[in-house]
């Protein structure tokens, strides 16, 4: 016989704290579609982790924000509820909000260290939540974020206290951004993309962290992602969103072993597979070595050594790699590993501290600026953000051919030769007379792959080029990226944290681990037999299903 305390905790885990009905968020007038989301309804589940994935545009964090009542003010909701703590927040007062924000409800941001204030330390502004709720005193206040502090798996707590956001690592930076939603117990935490850009160690730290912190708390979290690794590791039920209507919800299990909607089926699809399969190309073992490194090092130093301040940081210590023309190498490792350091000592946008950069058998690492001008064009670099690398006030056209014009290149010749790579990369001609800001993230993606390709390189170097995509554009840029080098017979060099992404692309994987190549082979070494430990750490933190020997992931 089932008592009644136990009916009643039954009765609790399947009650609603959060209840969405019919909510529609207009867009501003002019944009693709009207409206962000349009009559979505769901609900929220003591105790349940609730994944919402989509791509870019789907209208996940619309949701988020209309929770929180964040929304800019050039989008509103036009109608719906949301219910919450016993009220309508759809209808609710900014004071109303204002009181339910961190204490019913808190939200964990994707960029800790946009959201996080750089001018504050990071207890202060832990203790500021606390302060705007008026709990407790300055000392206990302080107590309580110290507690957190340590709750969240910061080494050194006090310390961490008085330290500021940009002295921290990213994967520190969300911790304390969870310490702040944890600051008044909420019953709903909302976390919005915590580790897109995070490493796999670190990611796979958070969402344990996260899950952890759930299930001893008992709180409900809404978990926006767009990774179906992270929902295979944390999720209980899941909602599919595609622009701006929901397509499908169920349970995890349901969604992802027999999900029923074309686009959800299409989004498992795109996931990058750690096959743990060695790439096949014509006459590999035949090609020419295009690049050779020799005991390449980097250091860094900052602070003053008269003041016994300085700081000195081995970023590169001893690496040493052979890549033969029309291979992929992947430099793979966490934050802080060396790999974007490489990649900027191997283009030259810094120099080496010691070793040698042979290309095509000339030493670039001694060169000057002057003498590498005319080599710069045959080695060129995709970069992580492409808005940011590309000039906003710049149109495509004059992106693309600014560089070549500059090398020598007629403008004619450079503009025909844009918008044929345009076309080449999955953009129409009119691309070429319009601005970064009138293209989605992929798009964006693609213009930066066309402006490395107007030199026709024989080196492209591209660091975490795909790290920010959503997993369909992901899939499509690196089938672009491997079209192109079966037709160029380009070399690349391939940086990244997703060691799925670097099993698709990559001939051989080099795993950096705090300067230093650690372990080198091809990917079915590295990742159904991998000697160094860290190396293993690294595979067995990526999220979801892991590879068996013959058998795709």
């Amino acid at each position: 016989m089932i008592s009644a305390s136990a009916n009643s905790v039954a009765a609790k885990t399947r009650e609603a704290v959060l209840s969405v009905r019919d909510l529609t968020v207009s867009l501003p007038a002019g944009m693709e579609r009207p409206y962000a989301v349009e009559s979505i309804s769901f609900d929220l589940v003591h105790g349940q982790i609730l994944c919402i994935i989509g791509e870019s545009g789907s209208g996940k964090s619309v949701t988020a924000n209309a929770v929180m009542g964040l929304l800019p003010r050039a989008i509103r909701v036009v109608s719906g509820s949301i219910r919450c703590d016993g009220s309508d927040l759809v209808k609710a007062s900014p004071e109303a909000l204002r009181s339910l924000r961190g204490r019913v409800v808190s939200m964990i941001f994707q960029d800790p260290l946009s959201a996080l204030n750089p001018l504050m330390t990071v207890g202060d502004q832990i203790t500021e939540v606390m302060l705007a709720h008026d709990e407790g005193t300055a000392e206990s206040r302080r107590a309580r974020a110290i507690e957190l502090l340590k709750e969240v798996g910061l080494p050194d707590p006090t310390l961490m206290y008085h330290q500021y956001p940009f002295r921290l690592s990213g994967g520190q930076r969300q911790r304390v951004m969870i310490a702040m939603a944890l600051a008044l117990e909420p019953s709903i935490l909302i976390a919005d993309e915590p580790t897109t850009a995070l490493d796999v160690t670190t990611q796979a730290q958070i969402l344990k962290l996260i899950r952890d912190i759930q299930r001893r708390k008992g709180m409900s979290v809404m978990f926006i992602t767009h990774d179906f690794g992270v929902v295979a590791e944390i999720a209980d039920s899941v909602i599919v969103m595609e622009k701006g209507h929901i397509v499908e919800q169920g349970s995890a299990q349901q969604v992802l072993k027999s999900p029923s909607h074309p686009y959800t089926r299409r989004l498992i699809a795109a996931v990058p597979r750690l096959t743990g399969e060695d790439r096949s190309l014509p006459h590999a073992d035949d090609r020419e070595t295009i690049l050779k490194v020799e005991n390449l090092t980097k250091v860094y130093r900052s602070g003053s050594r008269f003041f016994g301040t300085e700081r000195v940081v081995k970023a590169v210590q001893g690496v040493s790699f052979d890549l033969a023309r029309g291979r992929t190498l992947g430099v793979v490792g966490e934050s802080g590993s060396g790999k974007s350091s490489l990649g900027r000592l191997l283009i030259k946008l810094m120099n080496s501290d010691g070793g040698r950069i042979l290309f095509d058998g000339q030493d670039i690492a001694t060169l000057t600026e002057d003498a590498f001008r005319p080599v710069r064009p045959k080695i060129q670099m995709i970069f992580q953000d492409p808005f940011a690398s590309l000039n906003p006030r710049s149109t495509i056209g004059h992106i693309l051919t600014v560089g070549p014009v500059s090398h020598g290149v007629p403008y004619e010749q450079a503009r025909k030769d844009a918008q044929r790579l345009l076309e080449h990369v999955g953009l129409d001609a009119g691309a070429f007379g319009r601005y970064p800001h009138e293209f989605s993230g992929g798009q964006r993606q693609r213009v930066g792959i066309a402006r490395a390709l107007m030199f026709k390189p024989q080196l492209l170097i591209a660091d975490e080029a795909v790290s920010a995509l959503d997993v369909s554009i992901q899939a499509q840029i690196l089938r672009l990226l491997d079209q192109i080098q079966r037709e160029t017979g380009v070399s690349m060099i391939f940086i990244t944290h997703d060691l799925r992404v670097a099993s698709q692309i990559c001939d051989e994987i080099a795993v950096m681990q705090r300067g230093r190549i650690v372990e080198q082979g091809p990917p079915s070494q590295i990742f159904l037999n991998p000697q160094s430990d860290y190396t293993r750490e690294l595979v067995a933190a990526i999220p979801g299903e892991r590879p068996e020997p013959g058998h795709p992931a």
